[in-house]
């Protein structure tokens, strides 16, 4: 006769919450290499290096990092509501290229161009 080692079983919850994290996980990750990727077209490490230039005193780098800043505010909102919509089954699971494609668009501020693009 065989026992069942109970601390072995996966529940159906379990499974589920499994799910939602890796689907959290995939599409957060997706999310800051968009904005990373961004931030770099201007030369920047990454966004949170970019958004420390808010307030500085070269007026594009400090224009820069607002907007990137706003961005990065309206990109994660927009974001973390649709995929709560996700997990509660109010809309279909997009695709990864499908989510990023309905992001909020970003903008550079106008100005000078910079040395390096």
């Amino acid at each position: 006769m065989w026992t069942v080692d109970l601390s072995k079983v996966v529940t159906a919850e379990q499974k589920a919450a499994e799910a939602r994290a890796m689907l959290q996980a995939q599409y957060s990750a997706a999310i800051q290499a968009h904005l990373d990727a961004k931030a770099r077209e201007r030369q920047y490490d990454g966004i949170q290096t970019a958004i420390t230039y808010r307030g500085d005193p070269n007026p594009q780098f400090s224009a820069e990092g607002e907007a990137l800043f706003a961005w990065r505010s309206a990109v994660w909102t927009y974001s973390t509501a649709e995929l709560v919509k996700v997990l509660a089954g109010e809309r279909p699971q997009p695709s990864v290229e499908e989510f990023m494609a309905e992001l909020p668009a970003f903008v550079w501020p106008a100005s000078s161009r910079r040395l390096l693009n």
